[in-house]
């Protein structure tokens, strides 16, 4: 596994870290991994991977409910109010 050394941390957030590692009944270190995890960027898909994925949600959608006219649907919810 990876070590990353991080320089010039405030000392009160650092202090922050800390009481809420104590009050978890952990480490500092358990504390700040589980932030990093936590706080992770989200894998996003490239443009081709999503037009591929695009096109296997449509043909699993049956035929019948392709291009189908929410107006109706709409209509019928909004006069039931």
């Amino acid at each position: 596994m990876g070590q990353v050394l991080i320089r010039n941390l405030d000392d009160a957030l650092l202090t922050e870290y800390r009481e809420a590692a104590k009050a978890k009944g952990r480490s500092l270190e358990a504390e700040l991994r589980d932030v990093l995890a936590s706080a992770r960027p989200k894998a996003t898909m490239s443009g081709e991977r999503f037009v591929s994925f695009s096109k296997s949600l449509r043909a699993m959608t049956p035929q019948s409910a392709r291009g189908t006219d929410s107006t109706d649907l709409i209509r019928a919810d909004r006069d039931e109010r």
